[in-house]
């Protein structure tokens, strides 16, 4: 069964650093574009940083230079290296698989069960 896991949330303060890790199970992440996306409290969820079944990386400008999404296809997961983090990067933040070719569509996507970020300032 498909499933994507999220870990490595938590608690970190302005201009701190975490690293985010999703398993994609049964899936073969080079065939997907492979998305971070992130829900603030009474927000959309927007997508944060993909990687396209190219390999070819694409970022949000809120996060471009601080943000860097990385996979393994060998192991099948997939990374996000979050540095000098703000307050406003605060929410959960989902794994998701997409259609290649089609990332930041949000149609085209399954999700993982989100992994709490909170920066404090």
């Amino acid at each position: 069964q498909k499933r994507l896991v999220e870990s490595g949330g938590g608690a970190a303060q302005t201009g701190g650093s975490l690293t985010l890790s999703c398993v994609a199970s049964e899936y073969t992440i080079s065939e997907y574009c492979m998305t971070w996306f992130r829900q603030a409290p009474g927000k959309e969820r927007e997508g944060v940083a993909a990687v396209d079944s190219d390999g070819r990386t694409k970022y949000r400008d809120p996060v471009k230079g601080r943000f860097t999404i990385s996979r393994d296809t060998t192991n099948n997961t997939l990374h996000l290296s979050m540095t000098s983090l703000k307050p406003e990067d605060t929410g959960i933040y989902y794994c998701a698989a997409g259609r290649a070719g089609y990332c930041w569509i949000k149609h085209f996507y399954t999700w993982g069960q989100g992994t709490q970020v909170t920066v404090s300032s």
